[in-house]
């Protein structure tokens, strides 16, 4: 991959990636100038899968731009740790990072999670298991669905909550919680959805998730425990600004395409009821027509949703299942 450094782990681990075709999941951690988490988070993190975790994986860690220490502690732990290595891209983003990492990646599911390791690990299984089993195609853990525990400041709370209300309303997301930083998908679905995905930083998970669901992609939400690092380098308010310019985009972007639908609907409609309005009359055309018009633009929607399933999932790879030995 072009401008991305790679150091690989040294030692190897039956379950990690001694193998590269053993290894079942990729889990991804961006960092940039985490040099004060870095270290602590990622043995634990480690430690966690090792003990407790019953899929094959991998470690990768994701310095984008640090200015600080924090590649040279990511080239330390790949040397350190089996199923660890780090990977270097010179630009800035958290999209970027992710984009490359899983866009060569060969695992069968790749996931992501923020280096203060807010959310609880105890939610990574549930997280991945629909996707290794092949129930679901994305899978996110989320602060606000039922049952989810979060312990957060009030500005924090405020921002998250406004700005999935705006994406329900203005975006029609049907996922509950774009912005936690605890999501996976299955590699080759997540693969064929990079390229319509343009963000590069904190934008990134909100443009996949709504092209997934455009998609008719299956999204998995898992209700998360989650506690806000009060020593988190995120600029809250800036991160939503973001987004709020991100949302802009995308539907500036669908705008034409709604615009071309409801014209070419219009024109269908007005077409069958010149033509039918002599023969049935006025309201039996303009029964019709509708009609036919309703029934037409359904089937574009699900001709729609079977050819973008069927280029997902073409040729369709196995999903590997290895699972711990006792």
């Amino acid at each position: 991959m072009r401008n991305l450094t790679l150091v690989p782990g040294t030692q190897t681990d039956p379950r990690a990636t001694g193998d590269p075709a053993g290894v079942l999941i990729e889990v991804v951690v961006p960092v940039h100038n985490e040099q004060h988490v870095l270290e602590a988070s990622t043995w634990r993190l480690h430690g966690y899968l090792t003990a407790s975790f019953p899929f094959s994986f991998r470690i990768t860690i994701a310095d984008n731009a640090s200015t600080d220490a924090t590649w040279l502690l990511a080239k330390r732990l790949a040397e350190q740790l089996p199923g660890v290595r780090a990977v270097h891209v010179p630009q800035k983003g958290r999209g970027r990072a992710l984009r490359q990492v899983w866009s060569a990646s060969d695992a069968a599911v790749v996931a992501y999670m923020d280096v203060d390791l807010s959310t609880g690990l105890e939610a990574l299984l549930p997280l991945v298991a629909p996707l290794v089993s092949g129930h679901s195609d994305l899978a996110i853990g989320s602060r606000l669905a039922n049952g989810a525990a979060v312990v957060r400041g009030p500005k924090r709370e405020l921002v998250s909550r406004c700005y999935n209300l705006l994406l329900r309303t203005t975006m029609r997301a049907r996922f509950s919680d774009a912005q936690c930083g605890f999501k996976a998908g299955r590699t080759e679905v997540v693969q064929a959805l990079l390229p319509a995905v343009e963000d590069q930083a904190w934008f990134f998970d909100t443009e996949l998730l709504l092209a997934a669901q455009r998609g008719g992609l299956r999204i998995h939400e898992v209700p998360v425990d989650w506690v806000e690092d009060t020593d988190s380098r995120v600029d809250v308010v800036r991160t939503a600004l973001d987004d709020l310019r991100g949302m802009a985009r995308v539907a500036r972007q669908q705008l034409p395409s709604f615009a071309a639908i409801g014209v070419l609907s219009t024109l269908a409609y007005l077409g069958l009821f010149w033509l039918l309005r002599s023969v049935t009359g006025a309201m039996a055309a303009n029964a019709i027509a509708l009609g036919v018009c309703a029934v037409a633009n359904a089937a574009a929607t699900l001709l729609r949703f079977v050819l973008l399933r069927s280029w997902v999932f073409h040729p369709r790879r196995t999903v590997i299942t290895t699972t711990k030995e006792s």
